[in-house]
């Protein structure tokens, strides 16, 4: 790998610290720049789902690992927000900003010499660090998380399609994506996860020889009891197909066609399972359709074992991460193909030819009729050791 130190920028836990855990067991990690990071257990100022995510903030694979991270900071602020009633996207800049705000600080009292560096920090929480960084003279490598402005169209053209969800989307203001073009300018190289991403950038005007495809790693087991599944001769009224969606439970991820497709599937042996945060209203006559809500990462495991069928219909994803973890439990999987390229069509899952309500049933009615095809598509699932940490470093590598 470059043997320059990276430097590594994210808040949240996203990815789970994939990449920087990628850097740091390669030796190339120099320091881990996030909002909160903490052994489980440490964060109890803040009731539920906050709560649950900043307990979350934490690694084993980085407790060797030089982290910055601002704790209290962090809480304080969410508390802050709340109080203050402000909107989403009062929220999403805020933050942004309060932790750029500190890694410029970090880095200027903690990063001094001429020693090579890389940057790397997130889309849309990168500018005043990259700004930082450039003039040190570092190289800058932004991780674009998702297809930018043309996701953003694709969504508003949904909304305006299904305003009886009474979803509460707003589009970005300008100044979100004013500050996201200067970060594509002061990055040497911009990271994505699929083709898809790779084109919708290129479409609005980034240039194609700073784009780099790394799909994203994925390291999550099954236990050896979840594995192989089985799979009845047919489904029936006693032993219903179980079809799970996991995720932000809104139109982008094709719930509207979802639902209709439910709706169409009510007299045939099939339950939905949603599990997630949602952002539309919940309809009332879908009564194939259980909503369970949003739960933490540690309790996911039962709903993908528990599954027959994983659906992933979104009209647009930077990767769709779900999908690695739904095959590390060898849950077959039913996709569009505006995501990270993991179903093989007719190998270990199906893939939309378009989302839409009737696509999803066409897909769905073949797996009740041929449940034998479920149990060669589970066999044929992708090893998660093809996403791992090993396939990442070598992408990182290869970065010149």
């Amino acid at each position: 790998m470059n043997r320059d130190a990276w430097i590594y920028c994210q808040i949240g836990a996203r990815e789970h610290y994939a990449v920087p855990r990628a850097l740091h067991l390669a030796g190339d990690l120099d320091a881990l720049i996030t909002d909160a990071w903490q052994p489980p257990g440490a964060f109890g100022l803040l009731p539920g789902a906050a709560g649950k995510r900043f307990a979350e903030r934490f690694h084993a694979d980085l407790a060797g690992a030089r982290v910055a991270a601002f704790n209290s900071p962090p809480v304080r602020f969410e508390l802050a927000q709340r109080l203050r009633r402000a909107s989403l996207w009062e929220q999403i800049l805020a933050r942004n900003a309060w932790f750029e705000k500190r890694a410029v600080a970090w880095l200027r009292k903690n990063c001094s010499g001429n020693t090579n560096r890389t940057l790397l920090a997130y889309s849309y929480a990168a500018r005043d660090i990259f700004r930082e960084a450039k003039q040190r003279g570092w190289r800058t490598v932004l991780c674009q998380i998702d297809p930018g402005p043309v996701e953003e169209e694709i969504v508003r053209r949904e909304h305006e399609r299904h305003r009886h969800l009474a979803t509460t989307w707003q589009p970005a203001p300008e100044s979100y994506w004013e500050r996201w073009r200067e970060e594509c300018e002061l990055a040497d190289h911009i990271l994505v996860n699929s083709r898809w991403s790779r084109d919708a950038l290129e479409n609005t005007g980034v240039a194609a020889s700073k784009i780099r495809i790394v799909p994203l790693a994925c390291e999550q087991s099954a236990p050896e009891q979840a594995c192989p599944r089985e799979y009845p001769a047919q489904f029936s009224a006693e032993r219903t197909m179980s079809v799970l969606f996991l995720g932000q439970i809104c139109l982008r991820k094709g719930v509207a066609y979802l639902l209709e497709a439910a709706r169409m599937l009510q007299d045939e042996p099939v339950e939905f399972q949603m599990i997630g945060p949602s952002e539309i209203k919940q309809p009332e006559e879908t009564r194939n359709v259980r909503w369970l809500g949003a739960v933490a990462r540690s309790e996911a495991a039962r709903f993908y074992a528990d599954a027959d069928v994983f659906l992933f219909p979104t009209l647009s994803d930077g990767f769709g991460l779900t999908q690695l973890e739904a095959q590390a439990w060898q849950l077959p999987i039913v996709a569009s193909r505006f995501c990270g390229e993991v179903v093989r069509d007719g190998m270990n899952g199906l893939l939309l030819d378009e989302v839409s309500a009737t696509a999803i049933v066409e897909a769905l009615r073949g797996c009740l009729r041929r449940p034998a095809m479920l149990q060669e598509f589970s066999r044929r699932a992708v090893s998660p050791r093809a996403f791992g940490l090993q396939n990442l470093q070598q992408h990182l590598a290869q970065i010149p």
